[in-house]
């Protein structure tokens, strides 16, 4: 079964809590904190795999999880890093958030990684936040949330030039003589159901040829089966359109025929009216086609592309179109490799990015903190313990939470939010003690 686009759940692992633990051992009787930290939850990963070519395995499961951080626990021990789930795809599969519709990544080769949802952060144990004049903390961190999106998958064939036509022109008996592909073929429109992948050979040449199902008037709005295959043609770098020197059952106009799909090539996609195209005339062994030969030739000459009359059945011209077809690929994807780009996301701790945060006055006193790292704070804190509440705020004004809400406005008695929790605003929370303590602390998260 083909399937190039589906639509996925991916939740990576929630990052471990952090344990609140105290020495206690014979001879020991008022030892230290030891609380470990938790792990670090697993993150999704999309990898690209040549033996895959469909995206038929997630038709019918769509969520994914991966596996959490572990908690930490007593004497010193951390918490495990939960699993990555690792997800395979086909070559060729573009990664979008179905919401937003950002690429993450355009997975084209072989073992190419993309991470789509990160895991959450591990809490700290309360071995952390030992402080000249807080010997024993009775609080550790919770472990951060993980993201979780839907995605969306996209497969576009990897193919060097792409056999487009209306139906029954021969497609699918040109590719099985140009190279090994053995596709299903009749005298019936539609026999294509499926892009079909051949190898062709010519000399020294070598290329991968697409025969993609055949194309109707008005397929870049829905029509017939052209829809859903148009965007197998993207990623080619030639087209070689494909026309019935016979008309076919419904005498068609040649001419007519090869109007038809270059707009609604242009239609789908502006640039393909751009790519290069090999026009050739299939059938050339019926006879009466001369003059239809000879309409659609002058045609390719007025457009300045390539004409070659060849016939799928006795092999005429098929040599000389695929020596010309192949070096033409062979140009194109030489000066295509050195302005190729890529899509890849690289998830790399960008800490300038994370440690900024943005406050926005939302009148009548009421102030909103937004910012990664402010955050994760929130998120990590254990809001039961009032130990841990009151570090929180001293994080928050050693980050410079206090001083940006002062230049936005608010006053004593103003109403801060952060991720949905709600704060009083208080000018002067934090302690000298723990100045030096918690802005180097804050120093080594970002590091």
């Amino acid at each position: 079964m083909f399937i190039d686009q589906v639509k996925i759940h991916v939740k990576a692992g929630d990052g471990g809590a952090g344990c609140m633990s105290f020495r206690r051992e014979a001879h020991v009787p008022k030892g230290g904190p030891d609380g470990g930290d938790g792990g670090r939850g697993g993150d999704v990963v999309l990898e690209a795999d040549g033996a895959l070519s469909s995206l038929v395995d997630y038709r019918y499961k769509r969520h994914f999880k991966a596996t959490k951080g572990v908690h930490g626990k007593g004497a010193i021990r951390h918490g495990a890093r939960g699993g990555d789930l690792v997800l395979k795809v086909p070559l060729g599969t573009i990664v979008r958030d179905a919401e937003t519709g950002t690429v993450f990544g355009d997975l084209t080769h072989q073992g190419q990684r993309v991470i789509v949802a990160s895991g959450g952060h591990g809490g700290r144990g309360n071995i952390h936040f030992v402080t000249p004049t807080r010997r024993a903390p009775a609080f550790a961190e919770l472990g951060e949330p993980a993201e979780e999106r839907w995605i969306e998958l996209e497969m576009k064939l990897l193919a060097d030039a792409a056999l487009v036509g209306m139906p029954s022109v021969g497609k699918s008996s040109l590719i099985s003589r140009m190279s090994a592909a053995r596709p299903k073929i009749a005298d019936y429109p539609f026999t294509t159901l499926v892009p079909n992948l051949g190898v062709v050979k010519a000399g020294e040449r070598g290329f991968v040829i697409a025969d993609v199902p055949g194309l109707i008037e008005g397929a870049h709005e829905g029509k017939g089966l052209g829809h859903a295959f148009l965007r197998h043609i993207e990623r080619t770098a030639l087209i070689v359109h494909v026309v019935d020197l016979t008309g076919g059952y419904e005498s068609r106009d040649v001419i007519e025929d090869y109007e038809v799909i270059t707009r609604e090539l242009r239609l789908h996609a502006a640039e393909l009216a751009e790519r290069p195209v090999v026009l050739v005339g299939n059938k050339a062994d019926v006879v009466g086609v001369e003059a239809a030969d000879e309409r659609l030739r002058a045609r390719a000459e007025a457009d300045g592309i390539p004409y070659f009359a060849v016939s799928a059945v006795t092999g005429e011209g098929i040599d000389s179109m695929t020596r010309a077809v192949a070096e033409r690929v062979h140009e194109l994807r030489t000066a295509a490799t050195k302005a190729e780009e890529s899509y890849e996301r690289i998830w790399q701790h960008d800490s300038r990015r994370e440690s900024q945060f943005a406050v926005v006055n939302m009148g009548e006193g009421v102030f909103r903190v937004d910012g990664k790292a402010i955050e994760r704070m929130v998120i990590q804190t254990e809001w039961d313990n009032d130990e841990a509440v009151a570090f929180l705020e001293k994080r928050l004004v050693k980050a410079g939470v206090e001083k940006a809400l002062i230049d936005a406005g608010a006053r004593d008695g103003d109403e801060i939010r952060i991720l949905g929790r709600s704060f009083e605003f208080d000018v002067g929370l934090a302690d000298d003690d723990e100045v030096a303590y918690i802005e180097d602390e804050l120093d080594e998260e970002a590091e």
